[in-house]
């Protein structure tokens, strides 16, 4: 039987460079068929290689500011190692790579957050019944008539050289709806945590396809990490409030600990209160408990980085 053919998207390479160049001198778009991980690569092409032992000669490290577009990926990375399917026009996987030297570096995975949610999703308004919000610290839900679903992550990565810093932003976004495959039952969640199912952008703007995405997400998404550069999270609290989805809840850490979430402080962190009083979290993987028969954990959905 014969595959169906799949429409080749139409990248809007030049149209993103004409809009981020001017602010971001260097600025370089490159979309592939396919790659391991669009964050490996860039980080690869950064560190560079030295010579080879055999004579051959090294790869210069590439330290300039790189949109990398990934049709596919064959080795996706999302936080705390977790691998993560990528599929050709049923998702949006890319990566942003330039030197950045924020005073601090608390909070930019909420700051991305913030900018791909607020590109998506401008008046905070139901578009077809669905919101998007933000959940601690690197994911987008879309909550709904169907319920709280994943539509996106993100990771960040840093890595220095040469007194540069250079720091990776990967991004994977659900265009549309694919059914997964059920989990094996050793890796099934935990009665207390229900796994939290996938969203997609089309449940949002059902014509939208992942190049139209790119367009409207990247250009805002370059000002928002300037903007972190300069000023840090405390300007953008407010703005990731509006849209916390663990605020109010409970929420159980990766060390069993429970509590009521509170929002992010001004330097990013997830204030919990627990019967041990407040905490700040900054890096523990947190996930919702069941309320009212629905519940998520960061796992789940289909973006990869």
């Amino acid at each position: 039987m014969t595959s169906p053919l799949i429409t080749p998207l139409r990248w809007p390479a030049e149209a993103i460079w004409e809009a981020v160049a001017p602010a971001l001198p260097g600025f370089t778009v490159e979309v592939l068929p396919e790659v391991d991980s669009s964050n490996t690569e860039l980080m690869r092409r950064f560190r560079g290689s030295p010579s080879g032992s055999d004579g051959s000669p090294g790869i210069a490290p590439r330290p300039e500011p790189t949109l990398l577009v990934a049709e596919q990926q064959t080795a996706g990375r999302g936080r705390l190692g977790r691998n993560w399917q990528s599929l050709r026009g049923d998702s949006l996987t890319f990566s942003l790579g330039l030197p950045l030297q924020p005073a601090d570096w608390s909070g930019l995975s909420l700051v991305v957050g913030i900018s791909l949610a607020e590109s998506l999703d401008p008046g905070n308004d139901s578009h077809q019944g669905s919101r998007v919000g933000l959940k601690w610290p690197n994911d987008l839900w879309l909550s709904g008539p169907r319920g709280e679903r994943k539509l996106a992550g993100i990771l960040v990565e840093t890595a220095s050289l040469e007194g540069i810093r250079y720091v990776v932003i990967g991004i994977g976004l659900n265009i549309r709806a694919v059914t997964l495959p059920a989990l094996p039952a050793q890796t099934a969640a935990p009665p207390a945590v229900a796994p939290m199912p996938p969203g997609c952008l089309q449940d949002v703007f059902p014509g939208m396809d992942a190049a139209q995405a790119l367009l409207r997400i990247v250009p805002p998404l370059v000002q928002a990490v300037q903007a972190f550069e300069q000023f840090g999270f405390a300007p953008f609290q407010a703005r990731f409030a509006r849209r916390d989805v663990l605020a109010g809840r409970a929420v159980q850490l990766s060390d069993g600990t429970r509590g009521t979430a509170h929002g992010a402080g001004e330097n990013g962190a997830l204030l919990v209160h627990t019967a041990a009083g407040m905490k700040e979290i900054t890096s523990s993987e947190v996930s919702v408990r069941p309320v009212n028969g629905s519940a998520g954990t960061p796992s789940g959905g289909q973006q990869a980085c």
